[in-house]
């Protein structure tokens, strides 16, 4: 059983390019003061999007919410290191980078477990690459510290490649999506739904989807500085019982949900259809377990193992598990 009382190491030198993170901070609201409220990420849109999520479930929190765009975990990183976010998800690889070599201001206090048929490598219209062990000598394009990155050193790895076997491109997502339309990339390991965007607009064919390669665990995480308020707290607690409820609601009501997404994201409502179709899990909220510990060490292994990481991360500091009784009841 996990404990409450986790101690997170401090540490002084920032992961990665510092630049890079203020630079992707300035584009967003991040920044947005909110003292009587909740200041909540969102990482991608569509199905990522709990705003658009709660509004089509007919579901208010009982407190403002200030809501910041992010592309990728990273950023979602910086931001609660900056102190200008409460809480938040990403995926298991962010948290990961941060313990390496920062100081982290936040911890994980659930699972968000869902599809990881969303994930793949795409290769474009054309393209004579048939298999993964086609990308030998390959450009391909990826975002740095995220899920498109592990799962793809770990396709590599499958067929018996390393990462200097490839030309790996670290990028963002939207000049990822750029680079890919233009022709720039042999293959694009990416996530969501500019999966659905370039299969539909450009004619891109799945290479392989991260089934088999990653866990389908998104860590939700929030601030210290707001686990540390007794208000702030509670509206962490209210807000991961109107995720489950919004699960849930998604889940029953498909078709529609279908539509809202297709329309938001502007691709035909077919292409999102698909890929409900091919889930291989519907989300939903999962409390901390000593399984999604054990699932999110194997990563940090797998990237220190690569040379990625500096040294060896324990990922056990970044949980807790104080939560985990408002996760469990019925939604």
């Amino acid at each position: 059983m996990l404990t409450n009382d986790f101690k997170l190491d401090r540490r002084a030198v920032l992961w990665g390019s510092a630049g890079a993170f203020t630079a992707g901070l300035t584009g967003c609201s991040g920044g947005v003061r909110n003292a009587g409220g909740l200041r909540v990420s969102i990482t991608g849109k569509g199905e990522a999007d709990t705003r658009l999520l709660f509004r089509h479930a007919g579901l208010r929190p009982d407190f403002p919410v200030s809501y910041s765009e992010f592309q990728s975990g990273h950023l979602v990183v910086e931001a609660f290191n900056s102190g200008s976010l409460d809480f938040g998800g990403m995926s298991e690889i962010p948290p990961v980078f941060a313990a390496a070599s920062t100081m982290q201001s936040f911890r994980q206090v659930a699972v968000n477990h869902g599809d990881v048929n969303n994930q793949a490598v795409l290769v474009p219209a054309g393209s004579q690459i048939r298999d993964l062990a086609g990308l030998k000598g390959k450009q391909v394009g990826y975002v740095r510290a995220t899920t498109s990155q592990y799962f793809l050193i770990r396709m590599l790895g499958a067929v018996g490649l390393k990462w200097s076997d490839i030309e790996p491109v670290a990028m963002s997502v939207s000049d990822g999506a750029a680079a890919f339309s233009r022709g720039s990339l042999d293959a694009w390991a990416i996530y969501g739904f500019p999966i659905q965007r370039a299969l539909a607009t450009e004619g891109a064919r799945v290479l392989r989807t991260a089934l088999g390669f990653l866990s389908g665990n998104y860590v939700v995480c929030a601030s210290e500085q707001a686990l540390a308020d007794v208000e702030k707290s509670r509206q962490i607690e209210v807000y991961l019982q109107l995720l489950r409820k919004g699960y849930d609601w998604a889940a029953q009501n498909r078709d529609r949900w279908t539509a809202i997404i297709a329309n938001e994201i502007g691709v035909p409502a077919e292409y999102v259809r698909d890929q409900f179709q091919h889930q291989s899990a519907r989300y939903e909220l999962r409390p901390v377990t000593a399984a999604a510990v054990r699932s999110q060490q194997e990563v940090a292994d797998v990237f220190t193992d690569t040379g990625l990481i500096p040294r060896h991360v324990d990922v056990r500091p970044l949980w807790t598990d104080r939560f985990n009784s408002i996760i469990a009841q019925e939604a």
